[in-house]
């Protein structure tokens, strides 16, 4: 934890871009997902990323290499979807402490690899831990209207077993990310809270919301500034947001972070928004461009790329952000 702030204090660090992006370029089959292990499961599995932990974990390995050959200084675990309540859709609840473990322990030794290759910029591991597809602050039945399919209890469970397998394997950060229910994220920060109290341990924690659209509020109808104090009394390393919009869409709901937080903050959004294929066309120049904003502006201490975002997009960014001070930390002093 005091190795992170130091270096906070020092410069912009740079989280890695998007694992779906590149997994995508490999083009692996039902085959490849299942692996030996799985040959005879009796679920469909293609689709399922964080399972290439397991199956493919070599690949897993190389996407890694690529962004801290990049210029990263944090990767982040492909464990996404690694909880009981997203991996329920793959029937694979009782997989989920390897997933998250082998998925910490592949990035902690590529992470190890470039540090013991440049000492004078140690390498991190995020814990990265999502949303899962599950809300409970808002009913999935528009008739029923006072349903949860979720409950908080349930999510708390859940997200503990990630963290434990995370932390086992390696993490340095838990980076709870892609926020866009603050009461599913509350469990997560919660389940943190309580592993760091079991353990006696200090974990950096990362939380990043996510804006879905122009109205400037998540999914669960919070502002910025509203999510910002929804999340403040957890001790943390840094506050943001990532995916859904583009990198220049992002920018005045930072400026409300910047302006209202003392922690440092993180923005790793996507390579522009998605076209008429669900796909994305912003070039690394282009992105790398509006990420300036960004840094002229003192906004931001880390930042990265989500959807679309490849380790082209990660060197024109680290190319950019190398020249300029990160934006101020009054309580890391």
């Amino acid at each position: 934890m005091a190795k992170i702030k130091d270096i906070l204090k020092e410069r912009i660090l740079v989280l890695d871009g998007a694992m779906g992006t590149m997994l995508q370029r490999y083009k692996f089959t039902e085959e490849d997902f299942r692996g030996e292990r799985f040959k005879d499961w009796e679920h469909p599995l293609q689709g399922n990323n964080d399972l290439l932990s397991l199956t493919q974990p070599k690949a897993i390995a190389e996407v890694h290499r690529k962004y801290f050959e990049a210029g990263a200084d944090i990767v982040e675990t492909n464990t996404f979807s690694g909880t009981t309540i997203a991996m329920a859709d793959y029937y694979m609840e009782e997989f989920v402490y390897d997933l998250n473990y082998e998925s910490a322990k592949i990035a902690r030794q590529v992470a190890d690899e470039f540090t013991v290759k440049e000492p004078n910029k140690p390498r991190f591991v995020a814990g990265s831990i999502g949303p899962t597809n599950k809300t409970a602050s808002m009913s999935p039945d528009v008739n029923d209207p006072g349903f949860r399919a979720v409950s908080f209890e349930e999510l708390r469970i859940a997200y503990k077993q990630q963290v434990e397998g995370l932390l086992d394997g390696g993490a340095d950060i838990l980076l709870v990310e892609t926020i866009f229910d603050t009461l599913n994220a509350k469990a997560a920060l919660f389940a943190i809270e309580e592993v760091k109290e079991e353990r006696g341990i200090d974990v950096p924690i990362m939380i990043s919301g996510t804006i879905t659209d122009a109205s400037g509020r998540t999914l669960s109808g919070q502002t910025a500034e509203a999510f910002l104090i929804s999340v403040s009394h957890i001790p943390m390393l840094s506050v943001g947001f990532n995916c859904a919009l583009g990198a220049s869409q992002l920018v005045p709901h930072l400026e409300v972070l910047s302006a209202k937080t003392d922690y440092a903050v993180s923005a790793h959004p996507n390579a522009g928004l998605p076209n008429a294929f669900g796909e994305y066309d912003e070039t690394p120049e282009q992105m790398a461009k509006q990420i300036k904003e960004y840094v002229e502006k003192g906004l931001v201490n880390i930042v990265g790329g989500c959807c679309g975002t490849t380790p082209e997009h990660i060197a024109a960014i680290a190319q950019v952000v190398k020249d300029y001070d990160p934006r101020e930390l009054i309580i890391f002093s």
